[in-house]
Parts: structure tokens; C-alpha cells; sequence
């Protein structure tokens, strides 16, 4: 701050910059606008500049890609005929939780039992892609067995995703 200003007197300098610079943006807004003759032009801008979208998209696929250091990774085939003993609307349901106990046992995922422990306990996380394939033919018609990719990350969390070619 100038010593010699009071702060109003700053406020309202401030403000009379900000707008002119205002006036000066939107003046060269639209001379861009007059300038551009055909549509050449406008394809070129919209590739140059990415969406906010897009800008927010590539950090996280970057930070995933870290973060996930497969430790391990199986394909199994998970049988879910057991399933069709239940009553038929809760079929795919008990499909999703055969999926779960299936993965857990055999990728050796330590189950919660106690709240105890303050370390974090490493998650099972199923794919929309299973679930999805689960659900296809809807709550009474699960299918009799799934193929399933999963991947075991450097702290024990499980990721179950569909295994290639279904």
C-alpha cells in the first residue's frame, strides 16, 4: 500500500482498472469474432483450447496410473449356480455377494472383524462392467459362472474388473 493513499482511495483506483480492462477484453473479443471468416478457424481454436473437462480428466487418469502398482493380478472363473437356489428376486444379489466372498478368499483379502485396528484395511472394489454383466438379464436371471480379471495393488486393495473377451 502507498503511504501516502488511504485505502478508499486505492479501492476506487482498482476498481476504475479493472474497468478498463474489461472494455479492452471485451473489444478484442469481438475483433476476434469479426476476423474469423470461415469455419477453418473455429476448429482450430476449440482443439488448441481443452475443456475444463478434459483439463480435470488428465491429472486423474495420471494419479490412478500411480497409484495403482499391481502386486498381483488373477483371472478366475467364479461359479454362481448356488445362487439359483435362492427365491428368484434375490438371485443377483446373492450373485454380487458370492462375487465378493469368492474374491476375498482367494486374493487372501484380510476381512474387517475388529474396528480396533486404526491402520487402514485394504478394500475390495468390484467394477461397473461386473455388476453390470451380473444384472444383464435382470434380479431372477444371474448368469451360471463369470470370468473375472482381479488385481491386487501394493497396499492390498482388490479390484475386480471383467476378464478380456466377454
Amino acid at each position: 500500500m502507498k503511504e501516502n493513499q488511504m485505502p478508499e482511495e486505492i479501492a476506487d483506483e482498482t476498481k476504475a482498472g479493472l474497468a478498463e480492462t474489461d472494455k479492452s477484453v471485451e473489444q478484442e473479443v469481438e475483433e476476434l469474432l469479426e476476423e474469423k471468416p470461415s469455419e477453418e478457424t473455429d476448429e482450430t481454436e476449440e482443439t488448441a483450447i481443452p475443456t475444463e473437462e478434459e483439463e480435470a480428466e488428465k491429472p486423474e487418469k495420471k494419479k490412478k496410473e500411480k497409484e495403482e502398482e499391481i502386486v498381483e493380478e488373477r483371472v478366475y472363473t467364479i461359479p454362481l449356480a448356488k445362487a439359483w437356489i435362492r427365491p428368484p428376486k434375490k438371485r443377483a444379489p446373492r450373485a454380487m455377494h458370492m462375487i465378493r466372498e469368492f474374491i476375498t478368499k482367494h486374493m487372501k483379502l484380510e476381512v474387517r472383524v475388529e474396528e480396533e485396528e486404526k491402520g487402514e484395511m485394504p478394500t475390495l472394489i468390484v467394477s461397473k462392467e461386473v455388476n453390470e454383466r451380473v444384472w444383464s438379464k435382470g434380479i431372477e436371471k444371474p448368469p451360471r459362472k463369470i470370468r473375472v480379471r482381479t488385481a491386487k495393488d501394493k497396499d492390498g486393495n482388490v479390484t475386480v474388473f471383467l476378464a478380456e473377451g466377454e
